[in-house]
Formats: structure tokens, C-alpha cells, sequence
């Protein structure tokens, strides 16, 4: 849309062909009045929306514009922790620019990222990370939003369940059915009760139902994991095809993972399989270097959770994570 301006009253997203099975990777909010989203199938999107515009990704030309972002944020502070091409947390507790003033700091850097890069950006600001990423959302596109500390309270108790970091759609339902759909509501639960029912999770949302996150910015965060996945057309049509292609997905894995000199801190392995209804499972186990023996039993023991065919396979391994501590002003994220 920035290079075309043609473009820009239209609805336009980036994936790959719909006779490919390709997925949208992100769309314009143009395209998402029809109910278009990130990680649909083309084909789908195309249904909803059959004027869409949809474009080849076009990754260097990102590479370059994250590139620009990434400098002129560190031109403010050097505790900038990257989360994507577009998105990335900013620690200025201490930063010296514009009086010290994180909401200053965030118009400018956003009146420089158009500038420079022609794109608009939106801001959260808040005291930790869990918070400034819900209020980076909340004025898109090209806005901000400050939740200051005496706003906390307030600002989290009113919050859906679902916008807790790390609460996705089951999670979410499973709540719902147990009562608690607002913060507010899951205050009332004792952090034992929530870990008797979610586990080690139970106590970190114990803590962000009430606005506490203290993890920090970490500028070298570590890489949690390495993995490889293959969309099939035609659909594998047994585990024996499936069992095939994981043995080339492995040497992959195996590859990529020396690449980045991850090996020793290999402590989990898994598979993802993706159906041919597009449902999707995940399995895992613990596990210190790449066996190939191992991923095939992972895979046999997924297939039968569908046994059908599969579009989507995926071999991948967590690495050892560092614990995560302490405090944040910002995230920003361009549209």
C-alpha cells in the first residue's frame, strides 16, 4: 500500500495462491471488515472476500523497513527487545530523550518511522510488558494508548480472559465454563485453585489478572525454539507417507538447528500435524538431541489422534529457557 497507492482503498492481503494452499500471512484492515485474518487459508479469504488483492510476500523489502524501525528505536534506548519484523518492546525507564517522557518518546519515534519508512506505527506505553502489549491494540492503526500505574487496576480488571498472555482459545472456553470471563472475575480465585486447574500456568495468570508481569526487556532474548514444517499437495494420505517425509523433515531440523549452534540446548522435541480438516495436534517429549527414532513415534502417536490424511507436517525442538524478570515503558508495532 506504500508503494502502491492504487492500493490503498482496496482489500489487500500477503500469502500465497489459493490453488497452493496458501495461508494469508497479514491483510489491511480493508480485508479484515470481511472477516479476513492472518494464518487463513487463501481460498478461504478469497470466499469472504472475492475482490481481495492478494500479493507474493516481498521479504527483503521488510527486512529493510524493520532494518529502519529497529535503528531509530535504538537511537532512544539500548533496551530494545525485537518480538518480530514489526513489533518490539522498548525499556526507556532511563532514556534521556524528550524530558524522559515515555508518551513523547512514542510520538516521535512514530512521527520518525513515517517519515523514513512511509509506514504508520502504534504504541503501547505502560510499566510492563503484558499491559503495554494490550495497549499497542488499542488505537490502531497509527495511534497510542498509556495505561499509567494508577491505571492498572482498573484498566486489567475489565479485560476479557482471552487477553492474557498465553491464554488461547481453549484456555479461554475453559475459563468461560468455570465462570470467569472478565479479570475482575478471575481475582476471586486463590492462586492454588488456579494452579490445581491449570497448573504452573495457574500462577502466572493469578498474577496478570491483577497487572503484575515482571519480566524485563531482554535486547539478546534467547532463541525458545527451532523447527521446520512442509504443507503437502496432495494431502499424505497415510502414516507411512507421513512417516516418509518426516525422515527428510528431521535432516532438516538437524541442519538448521547446527546452523544456529543450538544442540546443546536441546530440552524437548515435538511434531505438528496439521489434518485434512484442518484440525491440528501437537506432541511432544522431553528429549536432549535430535533422534530420529523418537520423532517417528511422536508422529505415529499424533496420525492417531486424526488418522486421516495430512496437509501439514512439522518437526521442531524447545531449547532451554532463561528465567524472564523485571520491567518495560513500550511496545510498538507497524501496520
Amino acid at each position: 500500500m506504500r508503494d502502491d497507492p492504487a492500493l490503498r482503498t482496496l482489500p489487500v492481503a500477503v500469502g500465497g495462491r489459493p490453488d497452493q494452499r496458501g495461508v494469508v500471512a497479514t491483510c489491511n484492515y480493508e480485508a479484515r471488515r470481511f472477516g479476513v485474518h492472518s494464518a487463513m487459508a487463501t481460498s478461504q479469504a478469497l470466499q469472504r472476500c472475492p475482490g481481495l488483492v492478494v500479493l507474493r510476500p516481498a521479504m527483503e523489502k521488510y527486512r529493510i523497513a524493520s532494518r529502519q524501525i529497529l535503528a531509530i528505536y535504538r537511537e532512544y534506548t539500548d533496551l530494545v527487545e525485537p518480538l518480530s519484523l514489526d513489533e518490539a518492546y522498548l525499556d526507556v525507564t532511563h532514556a534521556p530523550r524528550c524530558n524522559g517522557s515515555a508518551t513523547l518518546i512514542a510520538q516521535e519515534i512514530r512521527s520518525r518511522i513515517a517519515q523514513t519508512v512511509g509506514i504508520t506505527a502504534s504504541a503501547g506505553i505502560a510499566p510492563n510488558k503484558f499491559i503495554a502489549k494490550i495497549a499497542s491494540d488499542w488505537n490502531k492503526p497509527d495511534g497510542q494508548f498509556v495505561v499509567r500505574p494508577h491505571e492498572i487496576d482498573a484498566f486489567v480488571a475489565a479485560l476479557p480472559v482471552g487477553k492474557l498472555h498465553g491464554v488461547g482459545k481453549v484456555t479461554a472456553a475453559k475459563l468461560n465454563r468455570l465462570g470467569a470471563h472478565t479479570c475482575a472475575d478471575l481475582r476471586d480465585w486463590t492462586r492454588v485453585d488456579l494452579q490445581r486447574h491449570f497448573g504452573k500456568f495457574g500462577g502466572r495468570m493469578y498474577d496478570l489478572c491483577r497487572g503484575i508481569d515482571a519480566r524485563e526487556v531482554c535486547p539478546d532474548s534467547e532463541r525458545k525454539s527451532v523447527s521446520v514444517e512442509e504443507t503437502y499437495t496432495p494431502d499424505l494420505p497415510d502414516l507411512a507417507a507421513c512417516a516418509q517425509q518426516m525422515t527428510e523433515l528431521v535432516a532438516q531440523l538437524a541442519a538448521r538447528v547446527r546452523r544456529v549452534d543450538a544442540e546443546r540446548n536441546i530440552r524437548k522435541l515435538y511434531v505438528k500435524i496439521r489434518f485434512a480438516d484442518f484440525r491440528k495436534t501437537t506432541v511432544e517429549c522431553p528429549g536432549s538431541a535430535i533422534e530420529p527414532g523418537q520423532f517417528q513415534k511422536l508422529l505415529e502417536t499424533g496420525f492417531q489422534r486424526g488418522g486421516q490424511a495430512v496437509r501439514l507436517l512439522g518437526a521442531g525442538v524447545r531449547l532451554e529457557e532463561e528465567e524472564a524478570l523485571t520491567q518495560l515503558d513500550f511496545l510498538f508495532g507497524a501496520q
